[in-house]
């Protein structure tokens, strides 16, 4: 039985990765103006995101696609017959999920025969996009619908993103911490690391000064990931305008960790990015479904 798989834009993945395995995906829109929004990636690219940014200097307002969004995508997919695997960002973070769980509902009153499995990946940017990629080659080395499902839901729970962001400003002009502990950690040029981990963001150390924060990220993994088991799990570097420290991290990781990176680095979207800003440097590893 034929099979599509969506995502959401926040999935991160670069553009050769949704070509190759034609990788259909559902765009989150930003605003600078509270009035007029942009399609991540249709209308707004990464580059152009950040460097608006930083020329207007306005903290961006981001929306999750709709329902009707998420009808008009799936569809002329039910149309030709085919079922559905999406994934979402995290449900913690956004209604993405259930604009999608909503969507299906409504179009299995119109096509009863068909599957609509949506998944709620409990993670963001690179570790959702490590996901979607595990279900990409699943598909492709001949897995079923079922299986892909099945998989993948195994591995949700087994993984972590790693990051330190650059500055506070974004965190705290969007609600996520007070303005006395932003101004504080600016001064004290405080760099905090932070952990993705079941879909809650956890706050795991905090290092002063940018020159510490590889160094932090590289002892996390160490502390929670059992190397012996290494073999097991998929690792990808993220980033947002840190594409230098980012070559610096994948060379810790290749020569000095002894680990082989497969998944190509990923840039931090607008979806993210909206609420972090740039300079945002981190790792993340999931399971491999067996």
């Amino acid at each position: 039985m034929s099979f599509v798989i969506f995502s959401d834009s926040s999935c991160d993945l670069p553009e050769n990765i949704k070509n190759k395995y034609n990788l259909q995906v559902i765009p989150f829109y930003v605003s600078f103006d509270k009035t007029n929004y942009l399609r991540e990636n249709i209308d707004i690219s990464i580059k152009e995101f950040y460097s608006k940014l930083k020329t207007d200097k306005i903290i961006p307002k981001t929306s999750l696609p709709s329902m009707e969004d998420y009808i008009s995508y799936f569809k002329p997919e039910l149309e030709k017959g085919n079922d559905i695997i999406c994934f979402t960002l995290c449900s913690n973070f956004s209604g993405s999920y259930q604009s999608a769980v909503n969507a299906s509902e409504i179009l299995l009153e119109e096509f009863p025969e068909r599957n609509i499995k949506i998944i709620d990946s409990k993670r963001a940017t690179v570790a959702q996009g490590m996901l979607v990629l595990q279900a990409l080659k699943l598909k492709e080395n001949g897995a079923s619908f079922e299986e892909v499902c099945n998989k993948i839901t195994n591995v949700i729970e087994d993984g972590l993103v790693i990051f330190s962001i650059d500055t506070l400003e974004y965190l705290q002009k969007g609600g996520r911490i007070g303005k006395v502990s932003a101004l504080a950690g600016t001064l004290l040029n405080i760099k905090p690391i932070i952990l993705l981990k079941n879909g809650n963001l956890e706050p795991y150390s905090k290092v002063r000064g940018r020159k510490k924060v590889l160094a932090e990220i590289i002892n996390i993994l160490k502390d929670t990931m059992n190397f012996s088991q290494i073999d097991n799990y998929d690792i990808a570097i993220a980033h947002s305008e840190s594409l230098e420290e980012a070559l610096v991290l994948k060379n810790i990781l290749e020569e000095q960790c002894g680990i082989s990176l497969e998944y190509p680095i990923f840039e931090i979207g607008v979806t993210v990015g909206a609420h972090i800003g740039s300079g945002t440097i981190g790792l993340g590893f999931c399971k491999k479904p067996l």
